[in-house]
């Protein structure tokens, strides 16, 4: 199988047989705009409700077992602010990652009239995609969970039921961000908790019996941990991509492969919305929406060498389950 560099490296087959674009069905209508995106699979959902849940137990643990019943009424109202401030933010960077529209592709477009109105000239390709009969724009993949092609997937995340990709990876980012730092926060107030309650007298530190205090607290103390070693590895491998401009599909596709990247603050400022500015972290700022596309971003250039290259494959490669490529020789 022949591998393109200048087109991230994307498989591709010569002939396909399993794919006729004139039975794809036409695209549906265009949905209007701020139609609430969601997908139905039972994991991602169960995994959300989760993560609600374990967020939830935090701030009942925070202000039930630790900053009410103290004594100390700065403590207390400074602490619960800033941590009643981070959960917010925290449940809805999640509730925009995961009813944003990742980037998905027009489901359907790759009919035999529209491809023909593209109007391909010698040495031009599209990609179609088998599976959702789509063409594919550059550095599009497709998610077998929301069953459409994502523009810039990174990976479908069942904590946040849907892809992250490019019009939803700044929520993905600021929710693994404030996960993490309300785990942080939840961690240090536990430690200050348990060295309180061993001064004091342990039925005067909390409102619940000693033996539930210290039960909760271990529990919130494994779940802060947990989840801050989680967020933080996540949150540092999104702000990488970002930085790098190369999602997480096209490094494990590229391996040990060379790649030209381009720069890097250009690609921060598209993802979190312009210059920096307080917006950055604002879960109800958007990020800067990609031009709609135009006929030219659906088809891509490949040169002759390519083109012959693509003859040579054997049998067995034209079988694989890959995206096609409906070429125009000369």
């Amino acid at each position: 199988m022949m591998l393109i560099p200048t087109h991230h490296f994307r498989d591709i087959e010569r002939k396909p047989e399993y794919l006729q674009p004139e039975k794809c069905i036409p695209p549906p209508h265009t949905s209007p705009v701020g139609t609430m995106w969601f997908i139905r699979d039972g994991c991602g959902i169960a995994c959300a409700i989760v993560t609600w849940f374990l967020v939830l137990y935090a701030e009942f643990v925070v202000l039930f077992v630790m900053l009410i019943p103290s004594r100390d009424y700065v403590y207390s109202i400074i602490n619960g602010i800033v941590f009643n401030l981070l959960a917010f933010l925290a449940l809805a960077s999640h509730c925009r990652a995961m009813l944003t529209d990742p980037g998905a592709v027009p489901k359907g477009n790759a009919t035999k009239e529209f491809i023909e109105s593209l109007q391909l000239k010698p040495g031009q390709v599209v990609y179609k995609c088998p599976k959702c009969c789509s063409i594919k724009p550059d550095r599009a993949h497709h998610c077998s969970v929301c069953k459409r092609c994502i523009r810039k997937m990174d990976h479908h995340c069942p904590w946040v039921n849907n892809c992250v990709g490019e019009n939803n990876q700044k929520y993905f980012v600021l929710f693994t961000m404030y996960i993490a730092l309300i785990s942080l926060h939840a961690l240090i107030m536990v430690g200050f908790h348990f060295l309180h309650c061993f001064e004091e007298d342990w039925t005067k530190c909390s409102s619940f019996s000693p033996p539930t205090t210290v039960i909760l607290l271990i529990l919130l103390c494994f779940e802060g941990l947990l989840f801050l070693i989680f967020t933080s590895v996540m949150f540092g491998t999104q702000v990488h991509s970002i930085c790098t401009d190369e999602t997480g599909i096209e490094r494990l596709k590229r391996k040990n492969q060379p790649r030209e990247h381009t720069g890097s603050w250009e690609s921060v400022k598209e993802t979190f919305g312009g210059d920096f500015s307080p917006n950055w972290f604002n879960p109800f700022s958007g990020p800067c929406h990609p031009e709609p596309l135009r006929d030219g971003d659906w088809v891509r250039q490949v040169t002759l060498s390519d083109t012959d290259n693509m003859e040579t494959m054997t049998e067995s490669e034209e079988g694989k389950d890959k995206d096609s490529v409906e070429v125009i020789d000369e």
